[in-house]
């Protein structure tokens, strides 16, 4: 079987009519009539009811979602290749670096490239991983390490090491005093806000989820709001509350018996390969000048710019 005969068979099979489906199709009568034939040879089995009025037999009930499904399937792939004709970029960011990293350098970048397409996927860690592993983007950005078993090969080119801070409301940082221990911070606040920053969280943040008196798992967004509204306490990478910190609606709390929090994000590819496409190295370039900002720099080995072909 051949496109030209799915296309013919669906065609029939909406209108009800050969004559309307060659009209439709701009060939002649006996072509879609010589199509079908030649369908129902390849499948054995016969799949209109000729007549009058033209219906699907029950065969070709059966069989005209999955010529459907072919035909969609194939005319994805042709925009696929036209896609690829333009240009097209993946990338996939943990949730949390998609405003620090992601959202000026794609703009930066699309101000230049208007045609090429970018696509853009964000999730946990160990989506990213599989994302990677599948080949289903190019460039990522993820926690480091990377200790995901699925991921054995993964290059960084740049890793950056970003503060996590323990933030309260004002007024429940202030009630706390300068020098709380942490056992008075969990005991006072209403409750301890657990967020995934890490793979595997260190020991000490670990330790907190565990003594915490009420402790509630929360994505970013929803656990920044209960703490602006002096409803928890929790540990946050400092680009996820930079604004309210600089506003005055959150509070960096320093218990004395917490020593520093961080977290490290890397910049990555599967394969050092992938930056022979230009466009792929120019739109790196832009997300590592936004990380070069966002904490220590632990690792840089980028290639510089216009090393590789001119972008096509």
């Amino acid at each position: 079987m051949d496109i030209n005969q799915l296309k013919a068979f669906d065609r029939v099979a909406r209108d009800g009519s050969f004559t309307e489906a060659a009209a439709r199709l701009n060939v002649t009568q006996a072509t879609i009539s010589m199509r079908i034939r030649a369908l129902e040879t390849d499948l054995d089995t016969q799949l209109f009811v000729r007549g009058r009025h033209v219906r699907l037999t029950d065969q070709g009930i059966g069989f005209l979602p999955y010529c459907r499904r072919m035909l969609g399937v194939l005319q994805e792939a042709r925009e696929t290749l036209r896609r690829a004709e333009r240009g097209r970029i993946s990338v996939a960011s943990l949730s949390s670096m998609i405003m620090p990293l992601i959202s000026d350098a794609l703009l930066r970048f699309q101000r230049r490239h208007r045609e090429t397409e970018v696509i853009v996927r964000d999730g946990r860690h160990n989506l990213i991983a599989a994302m990677l592993h599948e080949r289903e983007v190019e460039l990522a950005v993820m926690c480091w390490p990377n200790l995901d078993p699925l991921l054995t090969t993964v290059e960084p080119l740049l890793v950056v090491r970003e503060d996590v801070l323990l933030v309260a409301a004002p007024d429940l940082a202030a009630s706390l005093g300068p020098d709380p221990s942490l056992t008075e911070v969990l005991e006072k606040a209403p409750r301890y806000l657990n967020l995934a920053w890490w793979q595997a969280a260190p020991a000490d943040a670990a330790a907190i989820a565990l003594s915490a008196p009420v402790r509630v798992d929360l994505p970013t967004d929803p656990a920044r709001s209960l703490v602006e509204a002096g409803e928890g306490v929790g540990l946050f990478v400092r680009s996820a509350v930079a604004g309210a910190l600089k506003e005055g609606r959150l509070a960096e709390v320093r218990p004395k018996d917490l020593p520093p929090l961080f977290r490290n994000i890397a910049l990555v590819v599967r394969e050092t390969d992938a930056l022979d496409q230009a466009h792929l190295l120019e739109f790196a370039h832009e997300i590592a000048a936004e990380g070069r900002q966002l904490g220590r720099v632990l690792k840089d080995v980028l290639p510089p710019p216009g090393s590789v072909g001119d972008p096509a």
